[in-house]
């Protein structure tokens, strides 16, 4: 996963951001693509769930249930979750950081293993190399597919006709 292309793609780097820094600063760019990808990736499905009107049963907190948070657009429901809500989602972020940051052995930028899933964690010392090399290229290319997808779902919502095929579609207004 060092360099910048990942099959099927061709190597796309209109910034030339490979050219800068050292072997560790593109590990770092490299792992920071991937952690953005995978919240991406939650974040869109998170999306996706809320526009179509899914949701949890029960209450969110004493005032607020699930249910009439689906009934907002995505922007307007995280509004409407409550403080404390949104600094339990902010420790639990943070956690997530500090642990796949702190307590891996050998930091990636200095060669050692990228970040992993913290939450749940899991097990892929039963996967050949061959497969995990294709399922982190498929992870890496989802998540920059997710990245798109979640700034496409918000520009439409705050900027309408911003990404035309989501134009007069009412999930994102």
């Amino acid at each position: 996963l060092d360099g910048g292309s990942s099959l099927p793609l061709p190597n796309f780097d209109p910034l030339k951001l490979a050219e800068q820094g050292s072997d560790e600063t593109l590990r770092w760019y490299r792992a920071a693509e991937l952690k953005h990808g995978r919240c991406a990736m939650v974040a869109t499905v998170g999306y996706l769930t809320n526009a179509a009107g899914y949701h949890f049963p029960g209450q969110l907190s004493s005032d607020i249930s699930f249910e009439s948070l689906a009934a907002m657009s995505p922007p307007e429901a995280w509004a409407a979750v409550p403080i404390a809500g949104k600094a339990q989602i902010l420790v639990t972020i943070f956690a997530a950081e500090l642990i796949s940051e702190g307590y891996q052995g050998t930091h990636y930028m200095k060669g050692g293993e990228y970040p992993t899933m913290v939450f749940p964690a899991i097990d892929f010392s039963g996967v050949s190399t061959e497969t995990m090399e294709r399922k982190r290229t498929s992870e890496l290319n989802n998540g920059r597919l997710a990245q798109i997808a979640i700034l496409s779902f918000i520009s439409e919502h705050y900027i309408p006709g911003s990404v035309p095929a989501l134009a007069n579609n009412p999930g994102w207004h």
